[in-house]
């Protein structure tokens, strides 16, 4: 294999949209000895995670607003209603781009939980230990568009 030129690989560095679009023309041309293939093999690894990523900070908001929704039944919104709404609707997405995460949100629902929870008390400043220590919630019922989680009045 031919070894890439410097400045090209120096690309990647430098300016990654001018490094994608010299890699795609290489590719294209079947120049597959100029490709930076360390660099690919990279950013490919890197969209899975970026897919992993966004589905933890997916859940963790979605679980902020369930743990919200059900602990200050007061306050409860529309806006609320369209985050969790949101937050489910991407999620799905993810799942359906993705399938091989399906197993992904159970994996990391404890992590998810705590962060989740610690947002809902910040942000609705009740004391942390006044939700459940572990996630109250199913995966079934997290994804469910119809659950919301009954009030509980404080």
């Amino acid at each position: 294999m031919t070894p890439i030129p410097k400045s090209a690989a120096q690309l990647y560095e430098t300016d990654f949209v001018a490094w994608t679009e010299k890699t795609v023309q290489l590719i294209r041309a079947g120049q597959f000895g100029q490709v930076d293939w360390d660099a690919v093999i990279e950013e490919i690894e890197s969209l899975g995670r970026s897919d992993q990523r966004e589905l933890k900070s997916r859940l963790e908001v979605l679980l902020q607003h369930l743990l919200k929704w059900q602990h200050q039944s007061s306050l409860q919104s529309g806006s609320w209603q369209n985050t969790i709404d949101e937050q489910r609707n991407r999620i799905v997405d993810l799942l359906q781009e993705s399938p091989s995460l399906k197993s992904y949100p159970e994996e990391v629902l404890a992590q998810c939980y705590n962060r989740g929870l610690k947002a809902a008390s910040n942000e609705t400043e009740l004391p942390i230990d006044t939700f459940p220590v572990e996630c109250p919630y199913s995966i079934a019922q997290i994804l469910d568009g119809e659950f919301l989680p009954d009030a509980i009045d404080l």
